[in-house]
């Protein structure tokens, strides 16, 4: 029998039910038609699972009663901040939900000076919602209990000049240093990756002004999404948990 994760954003407590969201009922009762007294697990970021048997299943209203709450962590040991150039149509959200997959813990999309994404202030913040939604999607799958935040958008030029004990890193075809080469610091990386058209140079001397440093995978130029997915996995295998 197959035993859906479910993610719900509020409070969990053993011997209670829950109502669960509007998305997580439509996905129970239309998508994956299941009944009540289905067992299901609900994780709401706590960094727990909570075993639950479905109550009440509706087409608009689903319940469940939390039975159990159990201490499983999946979290890498290896902390990182994307810092990810916002690219169009799905390539951002392929690389969110990846890096999500692959052990992100802090997700920022940077406007930058080649960024082919133009929105205002209010449909930014529905996309930073959309992006939410989609991490927690992905946790779903994945098996994590931490929800990554993803935090609203900001220029290029801010985030680089935050204050930070991680390592800043970005990546660099002709770098000298290889990515297996690093020291990494116990707080973790700080990953910059360019959007589809890569960094301008201002964009590049900014970056090496404020401590960030390259590395390279390869002589190949890869896409944005690919970067993303590339550095991340090969930074897990070397300093986390793959």
């Amino acid at each position: 029998m197959r035993i859906p994760r479910i993610f719900h954003p509020d409070l969990l407590v053993v011997d209670q039910v829950v109502e669960l969201s509007a998305d997580a009922a439509n996905h129970i009762a239309n998508v994956l038609r299941l009944n009540e007294g289905h067992p299901i697990v609900l994780f709401n970021g706590d960094n727990n699972e909570y075993s639950a048997e479905l109550t009440v299943v509706k087409k608009r209203q689903v319940c469940a009663m939390v039975d159990a709450k159990l201490s499983i962590s999946v979290e890498s040991p290896l902390k990182i901040h994307l810092g990810q150039g916002v690219s169009r149509g799905d390539r951002m959200d392929f690389a969110i939900q990846k890096a999500v997959e692959l052990g992100v813990d802090e997700i920022t999309p940077l406007l930058t000076e080649r960024c082919g994404v133009k929105l205002s202030q209010d449909r930014w913040l529905k996309k930073q919602q959309q992006w939410q939604k989609l991490v927690a999607a992905a946790c779903e799958q994945c098996g994590r209990n931490i929800i990554p935040s993803v935090n609203p958008c900001i220029s290029f030029s801010d985030w680089v000049s935050q204050s930070t004990n991680q390592l800043r890193l970005t990546l660099h075809p002709r770098s000298d240093k290889s990515i297996k080469h690093l020291t990494i610091p116990a707080a973790g990386v700080r990953l910059l990756i360019g959007p589809e058209g890569g960094f301008s140079d201002s964009e590049i001397y900014a970056a090496e002004q404020t401590g960030f440093q390259t590395a390279q995978m390869g002589p190949r130029v890869l896409r944005t999404e690919t970067a993303a997915i590339a550095a991340i996995s090969a930074l897990q295998a070397i300093h986390g948990d793959l």
